[in-house]
């Protein structure tokens, strides 16, 4: 936390930024950011805002990390709740990422939507947060794995020394075991899930196309699962 009113002060306008720049991408959209606009709605003269914020595209790193962050938050907080079950952990974290999407489409829409024209996040200052609820999937896929409740396939499927060296890289990063197959699945679950929910929140099926959105997410939701290996006791 700041110690000084100085440091207490600059906080204080530098969250007032990413509040306003929340604002204006619910209603203007990513392209549309503009410092100056900032300016106006905090008060100040735009030449005020650039000794905080450098440029557009600082802008957006700021909201992308806040973005990636709260998503992070949401479901972290979902799970203190959850029962200590991975499988149900990882339908409860699905859900949780379906309902921010819907709550917050456009900040959804910044982290996976259609990338901003002329914007490349720093991967320093992004990948930390943006692999939060990756690394929250990848524990429970490592969790259920070593409970058992993961089938593997017969025959597991041959993985060349180039991606299995990738594989590797992953599992050393993460910290988890995670055989080559599950990791394969993995990553097959995980882009699923976040193209499920795109596809949703972003009215790709057409307004009238499915009568109860819900349902369907949780068909889809369980076939991710089946996919992933998981055979529910009869």
């Amino acid at each position: 936390m700041p110690t000084t009113p100085r440091a207490r002060a600059r906080a204080q306008t530098m969250n007032d930024i990413v509040r306003i720049g929340r604002e204006h991408l619910a209603t203007g959209g990513a392209a549309a950011l503009s410092l100056r606009a900032v300016a106006r709605d905090l008060g100040v003269v735009s030449s005020a805002v650039y000794r905080y914020v450098s440029s557009r595209d600082e802008l957006l790193t700021l909201l992308v990390v806040d973005g990636y962050n709260a998503l992070g938050d949401e479901v972290d907080a979902a799970l203190t709740e959850a029962p200590d079950d991975p499988i149900e952990q990882l339908r409860i974290v699905a859900r949780t990422i379906r309902h921010w999407a819907h709550t917050e489409p456009a900040r959804y829409g910044l982290l996976f939507g259609t990338p901003v024209p002329g914007y490349q996040a720093p991967a320093d200052q992004t990948v930390a947060p943006g692999t939060r609820v990756i690394t929250t999937l990848q524990t429970l896929f490592a969790r259920a794995h070593q409970a058992r409740l993961l089938e593997p396939p017969s025959p597991e499927p041959r993985v060349s020394p180039p991606l299995a060296s990738s594989f590797a890289r992953i599992r050393t990063e993460f910290g988890l075991e995670l055989p080559d197959w599950l990791l394969a699945r993995g990553i097959t679950f995980w882009t699923s899930l976040f193209g499920a929910i795109s596809a949703d929140v972003f009215d790709m099926y057409g307004t009238d196309t499915f009568t109860d959105r819900n349902e369907l997410f949780e068909l889809q939701l369980d076939g991710l699962l089946d996919m992933l290996g998981y055979r529910p006791m009869p």
